[in-house]
């Protein structure tokens, strides 16, 4: 972006100096003719992310950050072209070495050229001949290509291969926190034995799917992979995601699920969809969530389009409730507060104090060791102190009565709810398994009950539509910002309908390849507007110039800028279009967002090039036209009022 305007300018006075001028008088004529281009192409730049960078949440944030680079560039680009080139073009351009004493090389480039130019303003002279028929023709081909987009499956971030992955291990309801240890040992060795993984960090007493909440029957292993540098064929993230959960099935004593790490940290805890399920009718009936749960799975893994349904809410966990006969906790001098305080130190543990030893400070916890609570039994042997000094047995104060309930109770909005998590299967976008996961709930969920999304689907329901908006909202600023430059109304309509034709690119080849609609696409799409209108104001310009201060004919006119920009144009996008190619052959961190926008600016610009340069002068003709007429109608009128 940032050379684009500097080739246009040097292009254009080595044009002039070849003809013979001297190189300071084409260093200006070639400003005078281009001045306004480049300010109309920043300008366009500049604006084209302003209307994005204003949407809510997690994706204005990110527009924001595209928005304020893509300005500085142009602005850099535009000071640049206008001030620094031009200098330089006066004291360094000299007249070129005559055509017959060049290498073969340039003599062979120049031969091909000069043909394809010909055929280029032969071609141009028959489509602005029937400029009508050209310009229905080319909204015919942006009909197919926004019909082409809205078909193309909509995502949010695309999963990206940071390096890691995570294993979220759940034992049956109430195992220890050693049973649990054991099943992470052997979901450590599997790992490790895989190649690609390079070690295995593992975490016992915590529920990763829970929001990293303690539980001693749920661990998580932390799967780090070696370097991308470092792993052969068979060994991407994808690869490595199905190889691990095929793997973990030999895993008997726990349920093991291998996900990758959410694309943004922070943005929830795994990637893939988060649903909350929630009781909305005031009650706490746990079992009641359970079975809504169960049967939302049971219906998602049915589908195809879903895969690694699963949910770490259990409403049925054995535990044991503790009622405190107050009465008799009163007669012995014992407080309620006393009998919990004894509760939570024996069998849970309890600060105490700290203290300083060899230049640290450490800090000591109380706890009933092992074997004393062992059984439900032992809990009546535990003794607390009244308020004579007297041990009292916890046996005498309290009765110990076989429950079962949830391990974990959450709330989300305040409501009871249990966490589903998902990932659309190979071939399925997001925005497809958000879809067929709300579609699943309208149809399981009882009245009463009801569900939201969170995380990363949370974000990704929140932009919505929005995009369409925010896409509708940048041409309708390119419009203006060139409206305002020309002095009419009119003139911008050329390279207004000449902009979607960039979409032909992207929307072929995101179908072919199966990607999804996803932000980094949007984000390389809204940067089309801007480069597409690029190629398509540098013949307008010319067009009008020699239409409206030299008064040529409209077909003359439209086919001379043609000619005149043709070279530019294809010096300025093939640049671009090479400068992207490393986006598109992206590996490593970050690769996917990189291929992302790569694939959708590179394909795009190739579909703009080919297209605008054949296109737009056949649209300038009938808007010209248009222009002219009402202008002409417009004069009538004033006179037949005068008279």
């Amino acid at each position: 972006i940032v050379v684009d305007d500097a080739i246009i300018v040097v292009e254009n006075a080595a044009h002039h100096i070849d003809k013979g001028e001297p190189a300071p008088r084409a260093a200006a004529r070639a400003m005078d003719e281009l001045f306004g281009p480049i300010i109309g192409i920043t300008l366009v730049l500049m604006a084209v992310f302003l209307p994005a960078a204003f949407l809510p949440g997690l994706t204005g944030r990110m527009y924001a950050q595209f928005a304020l680079v893509i300005a500085a560039t142009a602005l850099i680009s535009a000071i640049n072209a206008a001030t620094l080139k031009p200098t330089q073009c006066a004291l360094w351009l000299r007249p070129s070495v005559p055509p017959a004493r060049r290498n073969a090389f340039y003599r062979g480039f120049n031969a091909v050229y000069g043909r394809l130019e010909g055929v280029y303003v032969r071609l141009m002279g028959r489509m602005v001949a029937r400029s009508a028929l050209m310009a229905a023709l080319a909204l015919a081909v942006v009909a197919v290509a926004g019909y082409g987009l809205a078909r193309i499956p909509t995502g949010f971030l695309p999963i990206e291969d940071q390096g890691f992955m995570l294993a979220a291990v759940q034992l049956p309801d109430g195992a220890s926190l050693e049973r649990t240890q054991k099943a992470l040992d052997q979901v450590s060795q599997i790992a490790r034995a895989t190649p690609g993984v390079e070690r295995v960090v593992t975490v016992g007493g915590v529920s990763a799917l829970d929001n990293n909440a303690s539980l001693a029957s749920a661990g998580v292993a932390y799967i780090v992979l070696k370097p991308w540098s470092e792993r052969g064929k068979g060994q991407d993230l994808r690869s490595l995601f199905e190889g691990l959960n095929r793997a973990m099935d030999a895993v008997m004593d726990a349920r093991v699920l291998v996900l990758p790490p959410p694309p943004i940290q922070g943005i929830g805890n795994a990637a893939g969809f988060t649903m909350q399920l929630e009781l909305r009718d005031g009650s706490f009936d746990f079992a009641k969530l359970q079975a809504i749960t169960e049967s939302t799975i049971a219906a998602a893994r049915s589908q195809t389009g879903l895969q690694r349904v699963a949910s770490p809410f259990r409403a049925n966990v054995p535990q044991y409730r503790v009622d405190v006969d107050r009465v008799k906790a009163q007669a012995l001098h014992v407080t309620v507060d006393q009998v919990f305080s004894a509760l939570a130190s024996y069998i849970g543990s309890s600060y105490v104090v700290q203290f300083n030893r060899f230049g640290r400070t450490f800090q000591a916890y109380v706890q009933a060791d092992s074997r004393f609570r062992l059984r439900p039994e032992d809990v009546g042997n535990l003794a607390v102190r009244n308020q004579k000094g007297e041990m009292i047995p916890l046996g005498t104060l309290v009765e110990i009565v076989p429950v079962a309930g949830p391990a974990l109770i959450s709330l989300y909005n305040l409501y009871p709810a249990s966490t589903v998590i998902g990932m659309p299967a190979a071939g399925f976008s997001s925005g497809e398994a958000l879809r067929l996961m709300e579609e699943i709930a309208a149809r399981i969920l009882p009245p009463g009950a009801g569900y939201e999304w969170t995380a990363m689907s949370y974000q990704e329901k929140a932009l919505g539509h929005q995009m369409y908006l925010a896409f509708g909202l940048a041409l309708l600023l390119v419009y203006l910002v060139l409206a305002g430059q020309y002095e009419s109304w009119y003139a911008p309509a050329a390279i207004i309908l000449s902009v979607p034709l960039a979409l032909v690119g992207p929307v072929s080849v995101l179908t072919g390849l199966g990607i999804d609609n996803n932000l980094y696409v949007q984000i390389g799409l809204i940067l089309l507007i801007a480069l597409a209108a690029k190629n398509a104001i540098l013949i307008v310009e010319v067009a009008r110039e020699l239409r409206v201060r030299h008064a040529r004919p409209i077909l003359e006119a439209a086919v001379e800028a043609a000619r005149a920009r043709f070279r530019p144009i294809l010096m300025t996008s093939f640049a671009f279009i090479l400068g992207v190619v490393p986006l598109v052959l992206a590996t490593g961190a970050g690769a996917s967002a990189r291929k992302s926008i790569g694939i959708t600016v590179f394909t795009g610009m190739i579909a703009s090039t080919c297209l605008a340069v054949l296109f737009v002068p056949s649209l300038f003709v009938v808007v010209q036209r248009f222009e002219e007429w009402v202008r002409r109608r417009g004069g009538a009128a004033q006179r037949a009022a005068a008279e």
